[in-house]
């Protein structure tokens, strides 16, 4: 995909991160995560909506029985930035007592979402918990939080696409974007 060519139903997205490299980074997280957790009982715990896309695409990559569930929160709202406040909208279906949770995000940016869920869960008494982002943005960090997988790091812009969305929107896009403006 030339990474100048703008979705025509889009056209306040600018292309940033194309769909061809989302799925070799992807391949590549999968493959350490596969070494990783080798022979251990792995839990993938997507934080929904935005992670579904990639927690898909990354689970059919990892080459182990695993387990999959969700988180619904919500920090957002319809806005461009973070309102602090985070809200549990959904919780996960089965206990992780014992098991090796890999946490599944699609962005860290403040960092007070994935704090606030390593808190949660941890409270559940996992074996462990780790962080997997599809994008980290730390220049908006106002909390330091551990990422054990990072897919890519993005300037601070407001991005879309491939399950990150603006106001319930452009989620569909087989990229990464970035609203202009």
């Amino acid at each position: 995909m030339d990474t100048q060519v703008k979705t025509p139903w889009a056209p306040g997205v600018q292309p940033l991160i194309e769909s061809e490299k989302l799925q070799q980074r992807i391949a590549e997280l999968a493959a350490q995560i596969t070494r990783d957790y080798a022979g251990k009982d792995l839990v993938l715990v997507g934080v929904l909506k935005g992670c579904f896309l990639f927690m898909a695409d990354l689970c059919r990559k990892i080459e182990l029985p695993l387990r999959c569930d969700f988180l619904g929160v919500s920090s957002y709202g319809d806005e461009t930035r973070s309102s602090g406040v985070i809200r549990i909208t959904s919780d996960v279906s089965r206990p992780v007592l014992g098991a090796e949770v890999l946490l599944v995000e699609d962005i860290v940016d403040t960092g007070l979402t994935i704090s606030y869920l390593l808190e949660n869960l941890r409270a559940r008494r996992p074996r462990t918990v780790k962080v997997c982002t599809l994008l980290d943005k730390p220049a908006r960090r106002r909390v330091q939080v551990p990422i054990d997988y990072r897919g890519f790091t993005v300037p601070d812009r407001f991005v879309v696409g491939y399950g990150l969305d603006y106001q319930g929107l452009y989620r569909n896009l087989p990229y990464i974007g970035q609203i202009e403006g």
